[in-house]
Formats: C-alpha cells, structure tokens, sequence
C-alpha cells in the first residue's frame, strides 16, 4: 500500500510506530500491532528489569517480527533497563523524558535502532550526532508528556534541520493526517492515543469508554507549574489538579501527591475520581473499537485516498 524508508530500515510492511505509552503499551499490544504490520513497542516506563524482561521473553511468543522498546530515561531502574534491551536483543528502543546520549553507543555497539523522541530542533540535532537511526518529533496535540511546539511546526523544521529519517507523532488520528505529516517531510508516524481502542489493548473499559463518548475539546493540559506539562481527558480529577495549580497554598510536593499513581488508576481500575486517562486531542475522532490490524488497514487505506486526492490540485 505504502512504503517508506522506514519500513526499509525497521524491517516493517507499513511505516506505523505505536507509542511507548506507561501502563498501556505491554507485550500483548506491541505483538498486536507488529504481526499487523507496524512496529510495536513495549512500555519499560518505571518498572524493574525483571518485569521488562518478562515482558520482551513474552512478545517474542507472540510474534516473529521487529519490536521495540520505550525506555523513559527519567526512571530509577533506567541504567538496569538498558543494559536489559542489550542483553535481550531488542530490535528497536524509543526514549522518552530526557537525553539517551549515554546509552546511545552501547545499543548500537549491539545492533540495536535507537530512535529517540524529541521535542525540539536542537535535541534532533544533538540525537543525530549521537548516532540515532531516526527521531520521533512529538508535537502538543499528543496525549500524555507534551512540549510546546505542534507537529505542524515541528515536523517539517526537523525534517529540514536533520538527515536522519523523521517519525512524525501527535495529532494524528486518521489517514489525512498520515499523509499530512508525509508531506510534512516525515518518513512514518507514531500514534498512541489511536491505539489505545485496539482490542489488544488491555485498559479498563471505563477508559475506552470515555474515550469513545469524548469529543475534540474534552482533553486538558495540567501540570505546566510542575514543569512536566500532561494531557489527559477532563475528569474530576484532572479539574482538582489543573485548578489547584494556581493555589498558591498548595506546595509542589502536595501537587506531586495529588497526581501519584493516576494514570495506573484510570488503567487498571478505570477510575473516574483518581484515575488520569492520557488522551491526544485527535480524541473526538475515535469511533469505534477494533484489532490492530484493522486500524492499521484502514489508516493505509485512508493514506492512499488522502495523497490522492492532494494530487488532483496539480491537475
């Protein structure tokens, strides 16, 4: 359907990553989306190597083809998990969270693809001194951890700045999107918030739930006093956080407190009171819940129609 320089150098049919997302993006998902054809990835997020390395032994039952691993740098177990991806051959590691500068040249001494994501045209550049095999420029309009730039902004001033291979991700929810990015000068895309209706994706029904029942204007950012800005669905919880943030009364340490363990909550437990459900903005586009294979399908499908019709301007 459609091939890119990514799915030559990741060994994938179609250029599609799947976010790296905390709690969500286990072996079951990532087998998922990579036997569909894209490349999954695995969430080392906070965990220890022992539940890591359960986890990369599992998706290797699951499935023959490449996948990766997110490695979010601010972890305490990070130094453990990156001797971990080596020791189990991992094809693929994504960062997150900070600069991966110091791992970089023990993953690719192992074969490994190392594709950090980046917020910013000086850290794209820094990971292509560093020996990246591609970058991951991740605009605001993306559930969880966010920066400032949008991806309209930060992909094509990327894809200018770099030689290296650009991933595009936020916003992206369908197939016009896809091919908007493309056009933008980036060679695949990642999506998470998209995934996150797949039915190998294993969040509580609660979670899909809301996701399904939102529309475009239903997500907020909070947490830009902490300097870790978040965006997640409008709950009560998210609207205790994001209005205590102004509370001058209120220490950073309470805020911490007030948002530890959310995200597992809204997960596992599929709560409406404590839990944070990480969604991107191209939430109110979800319909439906469908496998993997499916979604990937019919972004491809919807890709072609989208270039397409683009070309019929230069008739």
């Amino acid at each position: 359907m459609l091939k890119t320089e990514i799915c030559t150098i990741f060994g994938i049919e179609y250029p599609i990553f799947q976010g790296g997302m905390a709690w969500i993006a286990n072996a079951n998902l990532a087998a998922a989306v990579s036997n569909a054809g894209g490349l999954g990835i695995i969430s080392a997020m906070n965990a220890d190597g022992d539940w890591l390395r359960a986890e990369i032994k599992k998706v290797k039952t699951l499935t023959s083809k490449p996948f990766g691993v997110n490695v979010m740098l601010m972890s305490p177990f990070v130094d453990e998990i990156a001797r971990i991806v080596v020791e189990e051959q991992v094809p693929v590691v994504t960062t997150g969270a900070g600069n991966p500068a110091k791992f970089i040249p023990a993953w690719l001494a192992a074969k490994i693809k190392v594709v950090p994501v980046v917020p910013s045209v000086s850290l794209a550049k820094l990971m292509e001194r560093a020996g990246a095999t591609a970058v991951i420029t991740e605009g605001g309009e993306s559930g969880g951890h966010v920066g400032d730039l949008t991806t309209l902004v930060l992909v094509p001033q990327v894809s200018d700045a770099v030689q290296i291979p650009v991933i595009a991700a936020g916003g992206i929810g369908d197939g016009r999107g896809v091919a908007a990015c493309l056009l933008l000068g980036a060679s695949g895309v990642q999506l998470g918030t998209r995934f996150l209706l797949a039915n190998e994706c294993e969040i509580h029904a609660n979670y899909k739930q809301k996701l399904l029942k939102a529309s475009d204007i239903s997500t907020i950012v909070t947490g830009k006093r902490l300097g870790h800005p978040v965006r997640a669905l409008k709950t009560t919880m998210t609207r205790k956080f994001f209005a205590q943030e102004f509370d001058s009364n209120i220490s950073n340490d309470e805020l911490e407190l007030l948002g530890a363990g959310a995200l597992r909550k809204a997960v596992q437990e599929g709560s409406e009171v404590d839990g944070c459900f990480m969604s991107g903005q191209i939430v109110g586009m979800l319909k439906k819940e469908e496998s993997a294979k499916e979604i990937i399908t019919s972004l491809m499908l919807e890709t072609r129609a989208a270039l397409e019709g683009a070309a019929k301007w230069l008739k």
